[in-house]
């Protein structure tokens, strides 16, 4: 499967101010990048510095004034497709290092919160059926709803509130499989399909490895239903939104122009 992605925005710095910028879709096994082509305007610095668990690259950028970002680029995915109900939980001491860190509770994402609501709402499934079922709950009680909720909006206020976007659908979907004992972690990625088209978000949960006797792998999910993992494009990950945003600004700016374009052959 082809990925054709288009990404341009901009955004004023009225002083200088040092902005952290991740939009490139991710150099990983699972996505070969065929053509890519990033455009920035001059800056005083710019530089790439690896992200969040090896996957992908952030851009440090200082500079003051008028900025405007173009990406393009191609990619074929590669990536394991399997059943979720099909995959099972690993007990918390089998699971490797860079699993573990992705059953804390973080900025967005109160896990504890939820551990009562899980063990009844949930009640008699687990692994990959708990996963599926966490997904099919929220896709059927929540309301997709643009401008509903803000960047301070957290898992625990989309779940009493049952309205947001997909950063808020990721969110409580995260907080439950970290309160079901399923690492979990928040995706920012491209994916066709996207309505409104726009940068996207979904979780991943890392469950048995059918390949593999005693391993585990990491699956996309998307609670809103609009992203199909065989065509979605990774660009980072972080415990929650926080970790990957796609502009994170250490000063003043004020944002401009956005546009996303996704397509897939």
């Amino acid at each position: 499967m082809s990925i054709q992605i288009d990404t341009r925005f901009s955004f004023k710095l009225p002083r200088t101010t040092d902005i952290l910028l991740q939009f490139e879709a991710a150099a990983i096994p699972e996505q070969r990048i065929v053509s890519s082509n990033t455009d920035l305007t001059q800056s005083e610095h710019c530089a790439w510095v690896p992200a969040q668990d090896e996957i992908g690259e952030r851009i440090w950028v200082r500079a003051q004034g008028q900025f405007e970002v173009a990406y393009n680029a191609e990619i074929v995915l590669e990536r394991q497709l399997v059943e979720l109900e099909k995959l099972e939980r690993l007990a918390p001491h089998d699971m490797p290092g860079e699993a573990v860190q992705y059953l804390f509770d973080s900025r967005y994402c109160a896990a504890d919160r939820f551990q009562s609501f899980v063990d009844e709402q949930f009640e008699g499934t687990d692994g990959g059926a708990r996963i599926a079922a966490i997904r099919d709950w929220i896709a059927g009680n929540f309301t997709y709803s643009p401008g509903a909720s803000g960047p301070q909006t957290t898992a625990v206020d989309t779940f009493i509130e049952r309205h947001g976007i997909c950063r808020d659908y990721a969110h409580v979907l995260i907080a439950l499989a970290r309160a079901s004992t399923i690492p979990a972690r928040y995706v920012a990625c491209y994916a066709p399909g996207v309505d409104p088209p726009d940068f996207h978000a979904v979780a991943e949960v890392f469950l048995t490895d059918p390949e593999t006797e005693g391993g585990g792998t990491w699956q996309l999910v998307d609670a809103t239903g609009m992203a199909d993992p065989a065509h979605t494009v990774k660009i980072g990950v972080g415990r929650d939104a926080a970790d990957v945003s796609f502009l994170t600004s250490f000063g003043m700016n004020e944002f401009g122009d956005k546009q996303v374009t996704v397509t897939a052959d």
